[in-house]
């Protein structure tokens, strides 16, 4: 147990000698973490380094094989006991808990709700929710349906049910995966706001970049041990990526600054005067070989275009073009047999069946072609997903270890092998390095590069600022339109400026 001075609160939470296997494989060892009370402590590590793990024990989800949790100096509950655990702990999930068809209020207390005479009590129900909202400042309506809410919104809702249990100790996983600029700042706000009024939370993130601006301290976790403790203003970004990756490493991402664009390649993509439900009146052409980046807020509709140009989603006026061939509004196989390839925005809902092995979802563009009816060979399928495998580098046992068995780099690279199955001459690549850790971004970056080398024409549609340094050009987008265009050499602030709508300093 720490040693602490005399007449300091103790941790808040404080996890010490802590193992976990699970069969042959080593999820942790021997690992540390100590939290104290009001700070926002950052936990990081590539995928696989066992943060996940940590997170199950923290919340009593999974019991360790050895060590212990202590919460503020006392051991925690047993694993049954789930209303001590909620009582300490609570985790705000990347993917939300939150039930959509039900109100604010019924998420809130539910499996609780104050009955009389037997019913539910509508009224107090309303009333507790409201009582509950307005002490922790979370402005939105109690009967409002939970669906209905801003991605922000349903965070600060699970917030706010976790701390109506008496937890004063909150995880985020990955809490800013699903938000734009101005959501990410108006939650740090309240997370800050939070902090103030007693509330410590562990902040799980791969942007790094958030890790300095809303933690004071970081914990490293690499291959299931501990690495390091310190405070996040001792620890520059470059010796926290070493920690993270056991190397002395920058993210080595092709920086289409210097980059000679051949302006005489045939155009492989033409978007003109497009609309849907989110843009309109948008254009332009991306020639072979080239990258384009196509940026703005979640609101701003880049996803809505880079769906309808995958066949995804349906534009209702204007054109899309691969080569000179016209592509018809939401048609998925039209899209493929026309050579476009697309990472979706989604990898869990769109771009993987996760029970199913790497080999077929990799496959599952191009299955038709492979074999009658859809039967692929097993040698021509064990053939190709070893290819696959080998060129995108997935950590994997073999071509039948199912996705869900997967990190998420790992996954998101199997997404990149379906997307590439195809032979596609043009590639709409939506958030393609999204919750996936340093060396896996920088892996899917650098296929990025390779395909360029090869002739594809690449759309990037992303906010973050590496996956577009790889770009020739940037269009960024606002209000569903195209405002501005920056070419490779942009600084940072000059681009994030055209995102967020504000004059550059």
């Amino acid at each position: 147990m720490t040693e602490l001075p005399s007449g300091a609160a103790p941790p808040i939470v404080e996890a010490i000698g802590i193992s976990k296997r699970y069969g042959p494989t080593i999820a942790l060892a021997d690992a540390r973490l100590t939290v104290l009370p009001g700070e926002s402590h950052a936990l990081v590590g590539r995928n696989g380094a066992g943060k996940s793990t940590l997170v199950g024990i923290l919340t009593g989800l999974r019991a360790s094989d050895t060590g212990e949790v202590r919460f503020s100096g006392e051991p925690a509950p047993l694993i049954s006991d789930r209303e001590g655990w909620r009582q300490r702990v609570a985790c705000v999930y990347q993917h939300s808990t939150i039930i959509p068809d039900l109100t604010v209020a019924e998420n809130l207390f539910i499996n609780r709700q104050p009955t009389e005479r037997g019913f539910i009590s509508w009224s107090t129900l309303r009333r507790k929710a409201r009582e509950l909202l307005d002490r922790w400042n979370v402005a939105v309506p109690e009967d409002m349906r939970a669906g209905d809410l801003r991605v922000e919104a349903r965070q600060l809702v699970e917030i706010a049910r976790a701390l109506s249990y008496g937890a004063r100790f909150i995880i985020l996983d990955e809490p800013t995966a699903q938000l734009d600029g101005e959501e990410i700042k108006r939650l740090f706000v309240r997370i800050r706001e939070l902090q103030a009024a007693g509330v410590t939370f562990l902040f799980i993130s791969h942007h790094l970049q958030e890790v300095y601006e809303i933690c004071q301290t970081v914990t490293v976790l690499r291959d299931a041990r501990h690495i390091v403790t310190a405070p996040v203003a001792d620890l520059p970004k470059d010796r926290l990526i070493e920690a993270m990756t056991g190397e002395n490493v920058h993210l080595g991402v092709a920086d289409a600054a210097g980059r000679v664009r051949d302006e005489n390649a045939p155009v492989a993509l033409t978007v003109e005067k497009l609309a849907g439900d989110d843009f309109a009146d948008v254009s332009f052409t991306i020639r072979r070989g080239e990258v384009v980046g196509l940026s703005g807020s979640t609101s701003s509709g880049r996803v809505g275009v880079a769906e309808a140009i995958a066949g995804l989603g349906r534009f209702s006026a204007g054109a899309v073009r691969i080569g000179d061939k016209p592509l018809p509004s939401g048609d998925v196989p039209a899209a493929l047999a026309l050579g476009v390839g697309c990472v979706p925005k989604s990898r869990h809902k769109e771009g993987l069946v996760l029970s199913m092995p790497i080999a077929d979802n990799t496959m599952m563009t191009v299955s038709h072609k492979l074999g009658p009816f859809g039967f692929i060979p097993p040698a021509k399928r064990s053939t190709l997903a070893h290819e696959a495998i080998r060129s995108l580098g997935v950590v994997t046992q073999g071509p039948d270890q199912l996705v869900s068995g997967l990190s998420g780099g790992n996954q998101q690279k199997v997404v990149m092998g379906r997307a590439l199955a195809n032979a596609p001459s043009v590639l709409v690549l939506m958030d393609p390095t999204a919750g996936v850790d340093v060396k896996s971004k920088e892996a899917l970056l650098g296929v990025v590069e390779r395909m360029r080398q090869e002739g594809k024409a690449i759309l990037v549609v992303s906010s973050e600022v590496e996956d577009l340094r790889t770009c020739d050009r940037v269009l960024v987008m606002r209000h569903g339109s195209i405002v501005a265009e920056h070419k490779a050499g942009w600084t940072d602030n000059a681009l994030v400026a055209s995102i967020e709508g504000i004059e550059a300093q």
